[in-house]
């Protein structure tokens, strides 16, 4: 590659995620918050706890001397637009949850082995390097006799590895190159976790791409469409998804996975491993459940996309998706024919009528808080007070009174009474709507009652139990007008 073609990679690399967070102004306090809270514990938070968590990280910077005078709602914002976070909504979660995008991943890890150097040449690395090459070596060879050759020396030297073994003879690895070998496994376990997000982002970009082709076809049954319609398996069958099958089966091979939690259980034990950190002991003991559970997710967005790819085409989503690019297509060629017989500043003769809302941001609003305007429910006694025929006919246009059961209760009453007032029904049965009851009383005594001169005084307990008076017309209900208070 050329001098030329090698600065326009890295320019193009200058605006990637990685690239840009590495040179932020205040990579430093970032990178610190961000290591700290997706990269050392959990994967992935949940929006409530990642708010909390990183308020206390900001506050711990800001102590050591960091200027970081945005709330951490403003940060998560801010990192989300950079590409060093990505938001997703976890099927049948409550709420968002944050994790590391794979370049922010890179970075972290890059700058960790900065922190940590390791030395230029170690001895472990030069094995892997040596032990690899004669690996393939020998599997790439078509020479029966070179690879029988090869097997005798590698069974003579089992032979006498085991015949050492039975003389009391047993070689280990001294503590310094058993404990770096241990690092370079680390480091390489770690490095595949992150694999496994770059394969999951491949497949997310390969699912908005599949989709964007289904939309964007003019046929009526394009390519995609008709393999969709014949059973292919579209993203299984791409290259992200023959790499991620192959590795989930060696991953869930019993065999496999056996072995490595034995290997691992077996390493942690031994001596030299007290000489790991507190973190590389956790990573290795928790290595095996990482790496399946960063499979099953991967796995399970796989099928996720596979299903929702497939449900999309058979929907009315699809359809409507293709007529507004269609429709969207034709407003940009309508305005590209427009661009050549119209200025920019070239007044339109076109009227159009703004809304009358207010527009404003969520983050303006203030909750309201009722307990700030309590009002005061308690109620004073008061004289006894009358009340008219004509203010009981606007409290009835104003109000919804149960007349039915009213009508009811008089009938029940005059069944045992010739004639029963108004008092006497407060009295005998309770007054449910309070004073909208008395109200019914009298405005159907008006009609159906014998109104006599005077008033009475009646007495009604309320919802709340307290008892109040008031006086009224003095009404009779009577038994021979007890055809006209039918229902």
């Amino acid at each position: 590659m050329n001098t030329a073609r090698t600065a326009a990679h890295l320019h193009a690399l200058r605006e990637q995620p990685l690239w840009q967070l590495l040179a932020a102004t205040k990579a430093p306090a970032v990178v610190a918050a961000l290591r700290a809270l997706l990269f050392d514990g959990e994967p992935a938070l949940p929006a409530s706890v990642m708010h909390e968590r990183l308020a206390r990280e900001l506050d711990a910077l800001r102590d050591a001397g960091e200027d970081l005078p945005q709330p951490p709602q403003t940060y998560l914002a801010d990192w989300l637009r950079q590409g060093w976070l990505v938001r997703r909504l976890p099927e049948g979660a409550s709420e968002e949850t944050y994790a590391l995008s794979v370049e922010a991943a890179d970075a972290i890890r890059f700058l960790g082995g900065l922190l940590q150097p390791k030395t230029a040449a170690t001895e472990s690395r030069l094995a892997t390097v040596i032990a690899q090459l004669a690996r393939l070596a020998d599997e790439t060879d078509a020479n029966p006799e070179r690879r029988l050759a090869t097997l005798q020396a590698e069974r003579d030297r089992i032979d006498r590895e085991m015949a050492a073994l039975r003389g009391g003879v047993v070689r280990t690895l001294p503590d310094e190159r058993a404990l770096e070998r241990a690092r370079e496994v680390i480091h390489l376990a770690d490095e595949l976790t992150g694999d496994f997000r770059r394969v999951r982002d491949d497949f997310d970009r390969l699912n908005r791409g599949l989709r964007q082709s289904l939309v964007e076809n003019d046929g009526s049954r394009g390519e995609v469409l008709e393999q969709l319609f014949a059973g292919v398996d579209l993203i299984g069958e791409s290259d992200a998804g023959r790499t991620f099958d192959a590795f989930w089966r060696l991953l869930t091979d019993p065999g496999q996975s056996a072995a490595l939690f034995d290997a691992l259980e077996s390493v942690v034990a031994r001596p030299f491993a007290r000489w790991l950190s507190p973190r590389e002991r956790r990573f290795l003991l928790d290595l095996t459940a990482r790496l399946m559970d960063e499979g099953s997710g991967v796995h399970d967005v796989l099928q996720h996309f596979a299903r929702s790819l497939k449900a999309f085409v058979q929907s009315r989503e699809f359809r409507e998706q293709r007529r507004l690019h269609a429709l969207l297509k034709e407003a940009a060629q309508a305005a590209l024919q427009a661009k050549e017989r119209l200025r920019a500043n070239q007044p339109l003769d076109f009227a159009i009528t703004l809304t009358s809302s207010r527009v404003r941001s969520v983050s303006q609003w203030v909750p309201y808080d009722p307990a700030q305007r309590v009002v005061d429910a308690t109620m004073a006694a008061e004289a006894t007070s009358e009340l008219s025929l004509e203010a009981v006919a606007d409290l009835v246009r104003q109000s919804e009174i149960d007349f039915r059961t009213l009508r009811r209760h008089i009938r029940a009453a005059l069944e045992r009474s010739p004639q029963v007032s108004v008092g006497e029904l407060l009295a005998a049965f309770p007054a449910e709507q309070g004073l909208g009851t008395v109200v019914g009383y009298v405005a159907l005594g008006a009609r159906h009652g014998e109104l006599t001169p005077g008033t009475e005084q009646v007495r009604w307990r309320g919802a709340d139990e307290q008892l109040r008076a008031a006086r009224v017309p003095a009404i009779h209900f009577i038994r021979e007008r007890y055809v006209e208070l039918a229902d």
